[in-house]
């Protein structure tokens, strides 16, 4: 069985959710970042991490990516057009979403006081709405690539969804309409449910 150690408010919530939607059990320690459990299984402190066994995977999209292809779902194969479809995708969610999304985060609460900069804010903003913008040509459809839910479908889910919570600007109709199709997933769902 596996075991995933993060708290579900983090992006530890991915690989749930992954798990969740290949049918797989797991175990849940909900452990915050930078916690003793966390630091124990990763120097950094960082989370989540993937128990499998006596192997450690750290980082959300190497554990989604480990997932998929272990159990062949969530993916395109590997060498497939589909394949890079996806992955550029979700590299481009990563580098144009969550990037800005995290810059956000650390200077709103968890960089020293001393060291944020909080008028950084609305330059991110016209940033990840631009992005947005650009990243909603892209979308194929009824899926981020097509008609097979993927990895890529979590990550960019995730990224929305923390776009959200952090007050950013969600007005791009393509991705209001998607992310509410993603969360109303059952295995979205049951996810969530096991993290009250």
């Amino acid at each position: 069985m596996y075991k995933v150690v993060g708290m579900g408010l983090t992006r530890a919530f991915r690989v749930l959710w992954a798990l969740e939607e290949l049918g797989l059990e797991y175990e849940h320690d909900p452990a915050p970042p930078g916690s003793d459990t966390a630091r124990a299984l990763n120097p950094s402190g960082k989370v989540p991490i993937l128990l499998d066994g006596e192997t450690k995977i750290t980082d959300s999209t190497a554990i989604l990516t480990y997932l998929a292809d272990k159990h062949g779902g969530l993916t395109h194969p590997a060498g497939t057009r589909e394949r890079a479809r996806q992955d550029a995708l979700m590299h481009a969610f990563l580098d144009e979403i969550e990037g800005l999304l995290w810059v956000n985060s650390r200077h709103a609460f968890i960089l020293p006081e001393d060291r944020r900069v909080p008028a950084i804010r609305p330059s991110l903003e016209w940033e990840y709405d631009r992005n947005i913008d650009c990243l909603a040509g892209r979308f194929v459809g009824p899926y981020l690539s097509g008609d097979q839910m993927t990895i890529a479908d979590i990550v960019a889910t995730h990224c929305l969804n923390w776009a959200h919570a952090a007050k950013f600007p969600t007005t791009n109709p393509v991705f209001k309409a998607y992310s509410k199709e993603m969360r109303n997933r059952p295995a979205f769902m049951q996810a969530q449910a096991k993290l009250a």
